[in-house]
Order: structure tokens, then sequence, then C-alpha cells
């Protein structure tokens, strides 16, 4: 009798995990099929390096979605509505994971580490040692290096239906960068409409470290035009000046009487031609601005910047607590690649707003510090938020 017993249990538990299976194929295929990018999940599952690739989803109770990789970390699409409530893909990207592996350098939705930005020539010292860096960006060092955080696949250790969180150990000396260094990388789309993004690192040895997120945003949706219609606002009152190299002399100058003054609302394009050294230099705009400590969220982030679509009503707003952010037009594309809708990239197509520490700092003694030293622990966090824009928002 126990035997039989013990039989019809296997056989129940047996019976129920079929069930189970079939209902979490039920769910796997409904989530699929009920998609709003037309991306197969399919084409970014793969092995890379001995660690497995793959395709997630989070979702709101508003119908937001945002999809992501881990491999880089990247941000594939992310659907918000428009004043009508129509949905949009707002961001630049591509539709399968081998033009991801195979992206010259884009940096398309990614997580962007050791050090965000650039280093020049790609040397620092820490104490009495230097470091020398890879030089990937003509004679100086630029996001990561050659193999940076976006080009490398990340561990998923937690997701919800709302978040995901992504972790990864970069060790002493990957790209010429010292200390075994442990990332965690967490996203949480809310049912206030935000993307919030909390980086958290620790190291074994002193290093530097400046993580940022690099998505290409174009608030009327993947491919359709240019920006410079955009309406933008950024909340400082100076920048970060730089040479041909697009390295900080080391100044911070007043945005006042420059084009590169967004304190008031105005049209990213509206001083695109003017006669201005730092607009020759950088193709456009491709600066660092020194943020206000003013005004504060609830969170204690500080106000960063605005931008918005005035034909289909959608805005955003950036909030932070990192000192600067760095607001890239982009200059470099050139239409020739070609994104998830079958749009061409086009040049300033879009735009990004990276929260960070400044470009440099390690070699620049008069910034805040990017050094982090062992017990320490690096926490840099961003806020980007979906609306649609009020009447009286516009200038």
């Amino acid at each position: 009798m126990k035997n039989f017993i013990g039989t019809f249990l296997i056989l129940l538990l047996i019976s129920a995990c079929k069930e189970k299976t079939k209902l979490e194929n039920k769910i796997t295929t409904t989530t699929v099929l009920s998609l709003k990018s037309k991306i197969s999940p399919d084409d970014f599952k793969a092995v890379i390096d001995k660690d497995s690739v793959n395709f997630y989803v989070l979702r709101n109770i508003n119908g937001l979605e945002a999809t992501f990789t881990n491999y880089g970390q990247r941000l594939i699409s992310l659907y918000v509505p428009d004043k009508n409530g129509k949905f949009k893909d707002v961001v630049l990207g591509h539709a399968t994971l081998k033009e991801y592996v195979n992206e010259p350098k884009g940096y398309y939705g990614a997580v962007i580490g050791r050090y965000g930005n650039r280093i020049a020539k790609g040397l620092f010292s820490l104490g009495d040692t230097k470091y020398h860096l890879a030089v990937n960006n003509n004679e100086n060092h630029l996001h990561g290096g050659n193999l940076g955080f976006e080009s490398v696949v990340w561990k998923v250790i937690n997701q919800t239906s709302q978040s995901i969180e992504f972790s990864r150990l970069s060790p002493d000396m990957e790209e010429g960068y010292p200390g075994n260094l442990m990332v965690h990388v967490s996203y949480v789309l809310t049912d206030s409409n935000e993307l919030k993004i909390s980086y958290r690192a620790e190291t074994d040895k002193s290093t530097v470290v400046n993580l940022t997120h690099h998505s290409f945003f174009n608030l009327k949706g993947e491919g359709v035009g240019n920006v410079n219609d955009h309406l933008l606002m950024i909340n400082a009152d100076r920048y970060t000046p730089v040479d041909a190299g697009l390295i900080p002399t080391g100044e911070l100058k007043e945005v006042q009487g420059t084009p590169l003054d967004f304190r008031k609302i105005k049209a990213i394009g509206s001083d695109l031609e003017s006669d201005f050294e730092q607009l020759k230099i950088a193709k456009g705009y491709d600066h660092n601005f020194v943020l206000n400590d003013s005004p504060q969220n609830n969170e204690g982030l500080t106000f960063a910047a605005k931008v918005i679509e005035p034909t289909s009503g959608r805005k955003l707003e950036v909030y932070t607590d990192e000192p600067g952010i760095q607001f890239y037009g982009g200059n470099f594309l050139n239409g020739k690649i070609i994104g998830k809708n079958g749009k061409p990239h086009l040049f300033r197509g879009s735009f990004s707003l990276e929260t960070q520490h400044y470009p440099d700092s390690p070699n620049q003694p008069d910034f805040p510090s990017t050094t982090l030293e062992p017990g320490n622990i690096y926490v840099s966090n961003c806020v980007y938020k979906f609306g649609i824009v009020d009447a009286n928002e516009l200038p």
C-alpha cells in the first residue's frame, strides 16, 4: 500500500511538472506574441565564450516595454506612448544579436565601463604606479577600450516583470585597469514611467570607475528624421571645454553667451551652425556639462535635463547623482547602419544624455575624483522619466 501511495505521489508530481512546463511555455509564447517590438527573441539566443546570451522583457502597468540582452547589457528597444497613446520605440538599435556583436563600436543601448568617455592618451597614475590603457579613439582611450563592458556577456542574477539585475567580475588588468572589479547594474521600469538605472561596484585594488548608459534616443521614433527639432534643457551653468582630441582642457567655463547654453529650453539645432570653436571641434554637440546641485526629486537625485518632441508630445526628463552629463547629438552617424525598423540611423538622428563623472578625471586633479579604493563602494544612479508635455512647458 505504501509503495502504491509513493508511486501515485511520484506520478502526481510528474504530472504537475508537465502542466507547469506547459503553462511556462504558454506564458513564454504569449509574451513573445504580445511584444510591441517586432524583434524575434530567438535572434538573441546564443552562446558566446561559453556564456549564454538571451532576451529579456520588462513592462509596466501603463504598457511601457523595455527589452534587453545580456550581451553588453544593452537596452534593445523602449516603447513609450505619445500624446495620443500611440507607442513607438524611442531608442536606436539592432534587430539581431549578430548585428550587435559585429557592430563597429556604436555602443547602442549599452552599459559603458570601466570608464565612460575619454582618458587622454590612455594613461593615468594611481600613487606611484602608471597604468597604460588601450588606445582606441585616435590617440586616446574611449569607453573602456577595445573590449569594454559593451562587448562582454553579463550574468542575469535577478529578474521580475518590471526589473532586471546584471552582474560581472571585471578581472584585474582587463583593458589595463587595475583591480578585480565586481559590478552590479539594475534596471527598474516603474509605474511612474521611469527607467531607473542603479550601478554598484567594489574593487580589491585602487582603480578608477565611471559607469554610464549609452542609449541613442529619438522621441519621434527610431529612424524618424533628425533630432534637431527636439527641444532640450540642461541644468548646467558650466561645461568642460575640450581640445582637438575631445579631451577636457581642465577649465570649467560658463555656458552663458555660447551655443552650449541650454538653461532655457530651445531646439537642439537652433545654434548648431554658430561660429563657435567648440562646435567645430566636436562636429556638433559632444560635451560634458557640469550639473547644478538643484532642484532635486524626492529621492535626492538632481534634475539634469529635459527633452521635448513637440509633434508627438513625448517628454524625457533625466535625474542623477552624478556631477556631469554628456550631451551627444549623433554627429558620427551617417545613415549606413539600418535599424530595427528598417530605417537608417541618420546623421544627427538621435541624441544621448549620459550621466557620469567628467572625461579624463584621472588626469585632472581639480575634477571630482573617479578613484575607487578597496573597502569603498561605487554607487551611481540615473533615471530616465517619460511623460507627455504640458502646454506651459513649451517655449
